[in-house]
């Protein structure tokens, strides 16, 4: 493993004669002696590739892998057509980057400028950029769009996931901007503490929606508000529901961002996922990182380019408003797969199905003795129920092998997708009324 030199000994022999060295380690001749090594590392002996192999299928052994989940907390366990498994598999686009000369790679760009397409009509916006590392980068970058002089404050609902939360306050601490917490109230954004929290300083607003809980949030008189303090608003949305609910153009959002591991990423213990973001016209020339567009070849024939880039994010760094190069060309390409595969009426029906197996669930787990749903109002396929044995329920949904949902602050964060058959969900619902009830 891993001693394979594509050159042979003459061949290496030849390169340096020509440049006028005996051997290689004259190459490091102004390397102090002391920096070489003059013994092997003691390190083992490497293994053949059939003992890697069963070394890797041992580790993964140890890994649970329920046939039920119904936890979500960011990432989903949705339906991923085989194609979409299929076409990024193919040694034409396995790889994560763009090429530096990217014009030569036609058929990337084009794949990108379609992934780029379909996110702005899935999120209403006019302009998308290649997409990001992940959502909570994303959300972190759409903040540092909207800061100038005057406004540095961001404020963030406390109902966003926590890892994004924490994404953005670590980009606010590397440059020296505040970010200020919205409370929440009954499971969504505090609208009376957000107003009185919107003063000139504020340059701009986050909510996901549905946010972290599963709630939906009313997102249309936040964005009046925002507005109406003269701040940007950015909205986190969840792709598979945006194939249903209203968007974020609709909602009056600047910038639309989100984790794209919905759309035909397997979860894979946490990634590679993407972000995507996408924003108005008027926001475009700020997006971060790379934006594909179409033009038109010297003989007139349709071409694609890289457009709109900012060199300093290359080579005058200190003068960079994000350090986003790169973009998960990769992911792109499976999220553009995945909804090409779907389309519009696939996705709103994987949409429709998780939402109506997510209040069936909750309306089963309700019935129980003890169990009652913490937040009022409408949700997608998340919600939170108040629960006692909570750790008893778990261990015995597991050795069902069920993954029952998440332990949050105040009871358990249950989700349910288009995956999980209505005879799943009436076994955990016995199951629960089976511990509670000893």
């Amino acid at each position: 493993m891993g001693s394979y030199i594509p050159s042979t000994p003459e061949q290496r022999r030849a390169m340096l004669e020509a440049i006028g060295l005996k051997d290689f380690k004259e190459l490091y001749r102004d390397v102090p002696g002391e920096m070489y090594l003059d013994e092997p590392l003691n390190i083992p002996e490497g293994m053949s590739e059939l003992e890697v192999s069963r070394a890797l299928t041992a580790m993964a052994a140890k890994n649970t892998i329920y046939s039920t989940i119904l936890r979500g907390a960011g990432a989903y366990d949705h339906f991923i057509p085989s194609i979409v498994k299929y076409i990024p598999a193919k040694e034409e686009f396995l790889t994560a980057y763009t090429p530096y000369q990217a014009e030569m790679s036609q058929g990337i760009l084009q794949s990108i400028f379609e992934y780029q397409t379909m996110i702005c009509e899935l999120t209403g916006m006019d302009v998308s950029n290649a997409s990001v590392y992940d959502g909570a980068t994303a959300a972190a970058e759409a903040a540092a769009m909207c800061r100038d002089r005057k406004r540095k404050v961001t404020l963030i609902s406390a109902a966003a996931h926590p890892d994004t939360i924490r994404t953005v306050r670590t980009y606010c601490y590397g440059t020296g901007d505040e970010l200020r917490i919205v409370p929440v109230k009954d499971g969504k954004t505090d609208m009376d503490a957000l107003k009185s929290m919107l003063g000139d300083d504020v340059a701009s607003v986050y909510i996901q929606q549905p946010n972290f809980f599963g709630c939906f949030e009313d997102a249309t008189e936040i964005g009046e508000a925002v507005h109406a303090a003269g701040a940007m608003y950015v909205m986190g949305c969840n792709p598979i529901a945006l194939g249903i609910m209203k968007t974020p153009a609709e909602c009056g959002a600047d910038i639309a961002v989100g984790e794209g591991q919905p759309l035909g990423m397997p979860i894979s213990f946490g990634g590679p996922y993407l972000g995507f973001m996408a924003a108005t016209q008027k926001m475009m020339r700020k997006l971060p990182g790379r934006i594909v567009g179409e033009t038109v070849d010297a003989k007139g024939e349709r071409a694609y380019v890289l457009s709109l880039q900012a060199r300093e994010q290359h080579i005058r760094r200190e003068k960079a408003s994000s350090n986003i190069c790169s973009n998960q060309a990769l992911c792109a390409l499976t999220a553009g797969v995945y909804m090409s595969a779907m389309g519009l009426k696939g996705m709103a029906e994987a949409a429709n199905q998780s939402m109506a197996k997510a209040h069936y669930l909750a309306k089963g787990l309700s019935a129980i003795e003890g169990v009652s749903l913490k937040h009022e109002g409408a949700f997608f396929h998340e919600f939170v129920t108040v629960m006692p044995k909570a750790e008893e329920v778990l261990a015995a949904l597991a050795d069902a092998d069920i993954l029952g949902g998440l332990p949050v602050e105040g009871g358990i964060l249950w989700c349910a997708t288009e995956k999980v058959s209505r005879e799943k969900l009436d076994k955990t619902i016995a199951i629960v009324k089976e511990v509670l009830a000893k």
